[in-house]
């Protein structure tokens, strides 16, 4: 007489069902150990509002894990008083001051920078003048190095301004702005003059500038 049968799919005393000889369990997604922290370091070095779809993908846990520690944050920043906030604003989320401190920023940002602007911000706000609207991306071909700091530096001083979306990409398009015509004592951009005569050693960056903006096909001077 033959034993009793048993199903193909086992089960343990809690209902839990018990990994088949043979045949390995599921495998588990990785994990972040604490999530709330690795989100925190992700959104701190945020340039655009990043999906909750993305920041799960970089965390390693589920959409819904993630929602749900994004809204816990906010919820905690806001009960401590934080001076910024987690927003989710458009298919994003990221980090900004608060209002009420805006008085503070502005004034810091306005008054409390009156150092002359750097080589490499002098650079970079030439290749937005020179080839506006620029992505950054396009900014960094142009210059061979990151320039987030930096677009971030000339957003704060009123010099630039996002204008739009690259309809290709989907990137933040920059232009100059009418207080950078102003500093620069010109009416419009059709007065801009040569780069070299006015940024010291720009001689190499004017010949890119002109290399980026020539259509393609157009032949180079000879």
């Amino acid at each position: 007489m033959s034993g009793p049968t048993t199903d193909a799919a086992a089960v343990r005393g809690d209902g839990a069902p018990l990994a088949t000889p043979g045949r390995s369990a599921e495998p588990e997604p990785p994990v972040t150990g604490d999530v709330p922290a690795a989100l925190e370091a992700l959104l701190l070095m945020a340039t655009e509002p990043l999906p909750a779809v993305e920041l799960a993908q970089a965390v390693g846990v589920p959409v819904a894990a993630v929602e749900s520690a994004l809204l816990s944050l906010a919820a905690f920043y806001d009960e401590t008083g934080r001076g910024f906030e987690l927003r989710h604003v458009g298919s994003g989320w990221r980090y900004y001051t608060r209002p009420e401190h805006a008085p503070v920023v502005n004034r810091y940002v306005l008054e409390g920078q009156h150092g002359r602007l750097t080589q490499a911000a002098l650079e970079t706000l030439a290749v937005v003048a020179y080839l506006q609207p620029a992505t950054r991306s396009r900014i960094s071909a142009v210059r061979g190095v990151n320039v987030d700091g930096v677009v971030r530096t000339l957003l704060a001083r009123d010099l630039i301004v996002e204008t739009g979306r690259d309809e290709l990409s989907g990137a933040a398009l920059f232009e100059t702005t009418p207080y950078f015509l102003e500093r620069m004592g010109l009416s419009s951009r059709d007065e801009l003059p040569p780069l070299a005569p006015h940024l010291p050693d720009a001689t190499a960056l004017e010949a890119e500038l002109a290399e980026a903006a020539r259509p393609a096909g157009e032949p180079g001077p000879g």
